[in-house]
């Protein structure tokens, strides 16, 4: 059944009363409709000097390799997220240590939290969204064939972390210089 003008709900992009952004505003009720960034977490994920690498099973970029990553769910928190996306993707248990990096991507609306964790278990197989998934040691990474300028900047920011860490602690990192990952 067709809706009545009235009950059209948000269809007027403006800036409501109060506000500075350009909102999605029903005009007969006034209700704004917010859009706002998604988050995703994922983690790097080593085992002694390898780190876990997936190759992505679904769009976008099937076929080239990715940390193991997604979208946080409602109800579960950042850390619960990674290791679910962990275990859904490559099977991995792990343990993680600590925030690596936030990385805003403001073109498709993301704003990731990547984690450093440790493999439990070098143990890994596909999940779902995998095709396959291995564990690379640093100069055996595809860069060629990585998935998003994201993971190019975690596995920098990892490996700058590693000799940090041997001297304490470390400060999360951000995206490079004039990065903002438009992918």
């Amino acid at each position: 059944m067709p809706q009545s003008p009235d009950q059209r709900g948000p269809s007027v992009r403006q800036v409501p009363e109060g506000d500075t952004c350009l909102r999605l505003v029903g005009p007969d009720c006034g209700y704004v409709a917010y859009e706002n960034p998604k988050i995703i977490v994922g983690t790097v994920c080593y085992e002694g000097d390898r780190i876990l690498l997936c190759r992505r099973a679904i769009e976008p970029q099937k076929g080239l390799w990715t940390l193991p990553a997604g979208f946080l769910e409602l109800r579960e928190t950042v850390t619960e997220g990674a290791k679910r996306e962990a275990f859904e993707e490559a099977r991995a248990e792990i343990d993680i240590e600590a925030l690596l990096a936030v990385y805003s991507i403001p073109r498709v609306g993301h704003v990731q939290l990547i984690f450093r964790a440790r493999l439990m278990s070098p143990n890994v197989t596909p999940g779902p969204e995998s095709e396959e998934v291995a564990l690379f040691a640093w100069d055996d990474i595809p860069w060629h064939a990585l998935a998003f300028p994201s993971v190019h900047w975690a596995l920098r920011h990892h490996r700058e972390v590693l000799q940090e860490t041997r001297a304490g602690a470390f400060a999360p990192r951000t995206n490079p210089p004039g990065e903002f990952g438009n992918y």
